[in-house]
């Protein structure tokens, strides 16, 4: 717990109401609230670009208790727009630690807000589902937070994408690599690049609406499509390069968001979640293999699982355990495949790391 005394508010869409202690920035903050059940690797959630716009409760007891690090980040800031906590802990314990929680989130500006009962609030989120919130440490008139909060659009519909991409093309790892790897970057994490670099690829790294014929003039040996905030279906230029980049007839893979663009470009639509999926526990089937994996995810949208099974060029590879949602698709006459969960998987479990192998394998 922090020794701040300043109280701050939360409002959600639906009028409930709470009272906590301030952390972090003092100021006022807006988003889609939404949470994570993982215990661990909160610098890594706060930094993976797929949480861009969103309100996050850590479900977890205790949050900030390891300190901050500069190797535990995904991206180059904090890219939630507010945190919500039971304990945000501004002592810390760990050798490799930099600096505290409390530090870490008044450098990146997010305001947070702790003394909440997460889990109490975590099963009001997953019966009422997502919805608008905001939370202020400066602003104590509930009527006021509410005309606030009025003027937040929401998530379904919105393109993020294009802004938490990499505004420049750069490249990662040894360039004479026998493999090269064009990675379309609508909001990827440091360590799914590291996770294919690693495997003795070079990778050039290029911006979400980079024009295809200069994506394929790397003539790499396949196509990675990425991870990244917002509706999928707010991209028709995303659809629209994948579609493109189909046409060459070499090895593409997607994670999550990459996987809501691979089932768009094959004309299968997709939805806003009641609540998404967030966490490290998600038990999902690979259906090749019979063997259940525990993976990382973090997705607010999926893909219409009887559009799926209607369409006859695509094959589900994978289901989630938890709900039957499509977790994986390959299609059967391209040598192309997503899963919607994240196989890098940090934090999480290794699990699913096979897949980048795979995919390594298929570009041989």
């Amino acid at each position: 717990m922090s020794d701040s005394l300043q109280p701050a508010f939360l409002l959600l869409q639906d009028g409930t109401f709470l009272q906590g202690k301030a952390f972090g920035k003092i100021g006022t903050a807006t988003g889609e609230i939404c949470f994570n059940t993982g215990m661990t690797g909160y610098q890594e959630v706060f930094t993976d670009p797929s949480y861009y716009g969103q309100v996050l409760i850590m479900n977890n007891v205790h949050i900030g208790n390891y300190g901050i690090n500069p190797f535990d980040q995904e991206s180059k800031s904090v890219k939630i727009r507010a945190l919500i906590g039971r304990n945000l802990e501004d002592k810390f314990s760990r050798y490799k630690a930099t600096g505290s929680l409390d530090e870490y989130l008044k450098k990146n500006d997010i305001v947070a807000i702790e003394g909440i009962d997460t889990r109490s609030l975590v099963a009001h989120i997953r019966h009422s589902g997502a919805m608008n919130c905001i939370i202020s440490s400066e602003i104590t008139d509930k009527e006021a937070l509410k005309a606030e909060l009025d003027k937040v659009p929401d998530m379904d519909g919105l393109e993020l994408a294009s802004i938490v991409s990499t505004k420049e093309t750069y490249a990662i790892g040894d360039e004479n690599a026998a493999l090269k790897i064009a990675v379309v970057d609508y909001g990827v994490k440091q360590n799914i690049l590291t996770s294919l670099a690693e495997r003795g690829a070079f990778l050039k790294v290029f911006p979400a609406k980079t024009p295809v014929e200069e994506i394929k003039a790397f003539k790499p040996n396949g196509y990675f499509i990425s991870n990244g905030p917002g509706d999928p279906a707010a991209m028709p230029y995303a659809v629209k390069t994948v579609k493109e980049l189909l046409k060459e007839d070499k090895p593409l893979f997607g994670i999550c968001l990459g996987h809501q663009l691979l089932a768009l470009a094959n004309d299968i639509p997709t939805f806003k979640m009641h609540h998404g999926h967030r966490g490290l526990n998600h038990p999902v089937k690979n259906l090749t293999s019979s063997r259940c994996e525990i993976t990382t995810q973090n997705h607010g949208f999926g893909v219409n699982p009887e559009a799926v099974k209607n369409n006859s060029n695509i094959e589900i590879t994978h289901v989630n355990l938890n709900d039957d949602s499509i977790e994986g698709i390959r299609m059967k006459n391209k040598p192309a495949f997503s899963v919607q969960y994240h196989p890098e998987s940090t934090p999480g479990p290794h699990d699913s790391r096979y897949l980048f192998d795979e995919f390594i394998e298929m570009m041989r």
